[in-house]
């Protein structure tokens, strides 16, 4: 069927539209409030990302399937995604198998970690993102309640018959002997119900009877009874603390945020009972179609509830997403709600910040691709700016005028690149001239040696800086084979020619702290030079003050001794032998003069 035909006869109704190629592989899984709308949006728009304009070509035919709501269009988008694997679908894929906690379901039931979950009616808790987690609570268990570990069946039958004996875990206080009978059922059940209500993060009830217990043998003098159950206090008080970061009084409630950048997300998520955050996840997602992030934030927090089998009713996120009626979606304004999401999100900075620098050390091309895509987009550049160059102007006074060509290639600098310029043709401090001739200077060299361009020139200095920058640049016609842009010191705000309202990046964006490094380096490099052309040109002079002598004595000298302080430092005869008796008396007779 024609693809135009397909889509007008499309509903306006919620739904998942599958895109498939001439061979009738799918391509593309997607969900839609309006499937007419969202369809027709694909081949009615022009798409900035060329992986989208790549989809739409090779699109062949259309599949949909028409939901009552968008929530179920949401879960159905995702359980397509995870069957079929599309190409250009996000896929929040992760192939560990993680954790639970299971309390077997059997007479005198067992506590462990599993993470094969079988339906055989026992009751599994999890999945944990962290085995470490799981056993520092099993571990918690152990030391607050004796339950069994063995794998005997304690029928009532067998339990009658005295088919077992208590082992050493009994005899050591590890375990109440339930296997002789010597625990009944019953308050094996109590530490049970009391390990489930743990596990959910409900520390409440327990440290009640454990406070109750305390008291109990304190009144009948079993001293130390009683100190072994406040142990038991401390530790569940300890570990309770340790694990609350937000008001208690938030309870069953999942957290989600996301962040990213030009090719990955990040997203993290918190499970929180009653005050405490008993789960934690946090993944990357490689993004295939420029997806935003409330589409992305969508997918991660289907998947994961899925995933983690939750049934919370309310989520916490940083932004708003639509995920149907039932589920509540609260973005937090201040508070501890705020709070919470606020620590969600530096989750998914840490992460990202992690995977930074473990992909510098293992995939250093990734890790600068990613830089110069971001700079391309933050920067607003036609390519990625894989070659930069700044220039800064520097004159002290209006004396010994100098400017400075600083190279950075891929993200780095490139040292045997840099240049130095002493002012030719300005006379007097003149920023905006000396700038002019510069540039003009640098880029008629590189035409004419058939060099390179830069794909970005960066100007220290405001918009005055950046017009004359870009009058060399008209000059030589390089005005539309270069990107050009000025940075200002004061507020660090981004100049573009022709254009009055500068660009602020944001202050922790990995290209505004590129471009102030190429910035501060221009600035090193082009200082150093000036000092030393100052200090080289004040000694000279002196030589030059210096009655009888010439400048053709001076270079003579200089060549010879390389520094002044040598000439200062140097014999009469070493002197005389390379400028003659009568000049090598006057210099020595003036530096006696100036010891004096």
């Amino acid at each position: 069927m024609d693809l135009k035909l397909q889509i007008k006869t499309l509903p306006n109704s919620p739904g998942v539209y599958q895109y498939y190629d001439k061979e009738e592989v799918i391509l593309y899984v997607g969900k839609a409030k309006n499937l007419k709308k969202r369809v027709a949006s694909y081949f009615t728009k022009t798409h900035e990302n060329g992986k989208t304009r790549v989809l739409v070509k090779k699109i062949a035919s259309i599949k949909h399937i028409v939901v009552n709501s968008e929530a179920d269009a949401l879960l159905l988008e995702n359980n397509l995604i995870k069957k079929y694997k599309p190409r250009y679908n996000v896929l929040l894929k992760d192939d560990k198998t993680y954790p639970w906690i299971c309390i077997k379901k059997e007479r005198f039931s067992r506590i462990f970690l599993t993470r094969n979950v079988i339906k055989d009616g026992s009751e599994y808790f999890g999945p944990y993102t962290s085995v470490r987690t799981v056993r520092a609570l099993l571990d918690l268990i152990k030391e607050l309640y004796q339950l069994r570990t063995c794998s005997y069946d304690l029928s009532e039958k067998s339990i009658a018959l005295k088919k077992y004996k208590v082992c050493l875990d009994y005899h050591i206080g590890n375990c109440k002997g339930a296997c002789e009978g010597l625990q009944s059922e019953e308050n094996y059940r109590q530490d049970i119900d009391a390990i489930r209500n743990i596990i959910k993060g409900n520390f409440k009830h327990s440290l009640q009877l454990f406070k109750e217990l305390m008291h109990q043998f304190a009144d009948k003098m079993e001293f130390e009874e009683a100190q072994k159950i406040k142990d038991k206090i401390d530790l569940l008080a300890n570990y309770q603390s340790k694990s609350t970061v937000v008001s208690p009084t938030i309870s069953n409630v999942d957290v989600f945020s996301l962040i990213s950048d030009e090719s990955f997300a990040y997203a993290n998520f918190f499970k929180i009972v009653n005050g405490s955050i008993i789960q934690s996840h946090t993944t990357e997602i490689k993004k295939r179609l420029n997806e935003t992030d409330k589409k992305l934030l969508e997918l991660f927090i289907v998947e994961i509830r899925t995933r983690f089998n939750s049934v919370s009713k309310e989520i916490y996120v940083p932004f708003k997403v639509d995920l149907g009626e039932e589920l509540k979606v609260t973005v937090p304004k201040l508070g501890d709600k705020k709070r919470i999401v606020e620590l969600s999100i530096r989750n998914a900075k840490y992460f990202r910040q992690e995977r930074f620098k473990q992909i510098k050390i293992v995939d250093p091309d990734r890790h600068v691709k990613r830089i110069m895509a971001q700079m391309q987009k933050d920067l607003r550049l036609t390519t990625e700016p894989r070659h930069i160059e700044c220039f800064d102007n520097s004159n002290i006074q209006g004396t010994n005028p100098v400017a400075a060509c600083v190279v950075f290639k891929n993200g780095k600098p490139s040292k045997k690149d840099y240049r130095h310029f002493n002012i030719k043709t300005v006379v007097g401090p003149d920023d905006f001239a000396s700038m002019e001739e510069v540039v003009f200077r640098r880029y008629k060299r590189l035409k004419e040696e058939d060099q390179p361009l830069p794909q970005l020139i960066v100007i220290d200095g405001g918009k005055g800086q950046l017009s004359s920058a870009v009058k060399s640049l008209d000059v030589l016609g390089l005005r539309n084979k270069i990107a050009i842009i000025g940075i200002a010191k004061r507020l660090e705000e981004i100049y573009y020619p022709n254009d009055s309202i500068p660009l602020y990046l944001d202050k922790t964006s990995e290209s505004l702290k590129i471009i102030q490094r190429l910035r501060d380096e221009a600035h090193r490099f082009g200082i150093t030079h000036h000092r030393n052309k100052r200090s080289k040109a004040a000694l000279t002079n002196e030589l030059e003050q210096i009655s009888g002598i010439g400048k053709q004595t001076v270079v003579s000298l200089m060549k010879h001794f390389k520094s002044v302080k040598r000439i200062k430092l140097a014999s009469f005869k070493e002197i005389e032998k390379i400028i003659g008796t009568n000049r090598a008396k006057k210099i020595k007779e003036h530096y006696q003069k100036t010891q004096i």
